[in-house]
């Protein structure tokens, strides 16, 4: 196996046990960054040179007896949103053409102290505001859509070109891409990761979080940015959690998840979703049951204003983010984007907080759904990765949906009411194409969660890379 190829906690295994250096390990993710960057497009920038520096840096410390932690000497994405001293965060925008940070996100500061070493910045849609990564190409058909709007840390992270990567999610935009190309993604509960720093596309519902090979890594990055910063309003003062869930994959036997209660939806999750990727997540809920799991049949409350409540929240805070540069250089945005903002400006003050009282209630509504099981199971997406170019999807039933509407409309619940959503890869359509299973739970629930997704992972074959691609095939 190839150093990319490795997980972040195989690497880290490696590195401390001297059989791979942080400067192999870098070496490696950056050939494989020349070799497929022509074709897939996952950054917006590459610094060869300062993730060799930090590599040497890693590989003196570690050597030294002065080791970090499990992300110590670790190659990583970090999206185009958030900010690096000294570089660049363009927001995949004109508008944001001549900027650079002044100082670090708090994101961005952490994983540093960690040692982590930063490869670049990965592409996302226009200031986060889509569903389909433009610039980025899918790990798994570079025909297809990345999706969005971190889908270049998803790709990064797929393609072997990062070990590790952070996204943000305001109705999706980690757990979208992640299904589309087969790793895992975690929407934290709101306010968990501080947000300091981080460009943002809708206060109240923007997330920071990482994409990973396996729910272990993706504990171990959530180990890292967890924390309060008073600096984010919304940052929570919460005790330091260890969320490693446990036993590694490969250990003896079969985890046991006796007594855990998983709702199963029996409305609106399954509505409108692809007969593949149904019986892919059926399928894998049947594993959650076999390890002793209780299978209990759930009602989504308010599903019906969903879209509308997401959208009235959404859209106004993006458009008051962007006003001033909207009124002075419109010309700077694409046209979808520009769209939407100018939308944003014809919502009255009466359509906002109609949204606001409808978050509320279903924040309740779902507190009480909390109470009566663990997890929520269900797809992240209801479809796989359509063509790029590809405007609609229409379901068997007849009707016609838009790409993004279809993408947003099971993810945007987590980012309504601020509970934690885990995606992790739970098998193919019939065209290759991964699918992804969604795991929702209780705010600040992210322990369960990963110790529910790692039992799944533990079902199934070890994944090296979750793309199939070879890098030396690519060009």
């Amino acid at each position: 196996m190839w150093p990319s190829e490795l997980s972040l906690a195989a690497a880290a295994d490696a590195i401390r046990n001297r059989a791979l250096s942080p400067v192999e390990l870098v070496d490696h993710v950056l050939e494989r960054i020349e070799t497929t960057e022509p074709r897939l497009g996952a950054y917006a920038t590459v610094d060869a040179e300062g993730a060799r520096r930090a590599a040497r840096q890693a590989e003196h410390e570690i050597a030294n007896g002065r080791p970090r932690g499990p992300l110590h000497g670790i190659p990583m994405g970090l999206k185009d949103l958030i900010d690096v001293a000294g570089t660049a965060t363009t927001a995949g925008s004109r508008v944001r053409a001549d900027h650079r940070a002044a100082a670090d996100s708090t994101v961005a500061a952490r994983l540093a102290s960690a040692g982590a070493i930063l490869l670049g910045k990965t592409h996302t849609h226009e200031f986060a505001y889509g569903l389909t990564t433009p610039q980025t190409r899918n790990a798994w058909d570079a025909t297809r859509i990345a999706g969005g709007s971190s889908g270049g840390s998803a790709v990064a992270v797929a393609a072997g070109t990062a070990t590790f990567a952070l996204g943000t999610d305001t109705g999706g935009s980690i757990r979208v891409p992640a299904a589309l190309n087969g790793v895992v993604g975690l929407k934290p509960t709101y306010g968990l990761v501080p947000r300091h720093g981080v460009t943002s596309l809708s206060w109240s519902l923007d997330h920071v979080g990482p994409l990973t090979r396996t729910v272990e890594d993706a504990a171990l990055v959530l180990s890292v940015l967890a924390g309060h910063d008073p600096r984010d309003p919304a940052s929570l003062d919460t005790p330091a959690v260890d969320y490693r869930p446990g036993a590694r994959a490969d250990a003896p036997g079969l985890p046991d998840l006796s007594g855990l209660r998983v709702g199963v939806p029996g409305t609106y999750y399954f509505e409108r979703v692809d007969p593949d990727v149904e019986a892919a997540v059926r399928h894998a809920i049947g594993e959650l049951q076999a390890l002793g799991a209780r299978l209990v049949d759930v009602e989504i409350p308010m599903a019906r204003y969903i879209q509308a409540t997401h959208w009235g929240l959404m859209v106004p805070e993006a458009t008051a983010y962007h006003e001033g540069s909207l009124r002075t250089a419109p010309e700077l945005y694409q046209a979808d984007v520009r769209v939407l903002l100018e939308a944003g400006a014809l919502m009255s003050a009466g359509d906002y907080l109609r949204a606001q009282r409808a978050r509320t209630l279903m924040r309740r509504a779902w507190a009480h759904l909390l109470d009566e099981v663990d997890v929520i199971a269900a797809p992240t997406v209801p479809t796989t990765a359509v063509k790029a170019g590809q405007q609609s999807v229409t379901w068997p039933d007849g009707t016609t949906e838009a790409v993004p509407d279809a993408y947003v409309r099971l993810s945007a619940p987590a980012n309504i009411t601020g509970v934690p959503s885990l995606t992790l890869p739970v098998g193919h359509d019939s065209a290759g194409m991964p699918i992804g299973m969604q795991l929702l739970g209780r705010p600040l629930g992210e322990a369960g969660l990963l110790r529910v997704g790692h039992a799944y992972e533990a079902t199934r074959p070890a994944r090296t890379l979750a793309s199939p691609l070879d890098a030396r095939k690519l060009l």
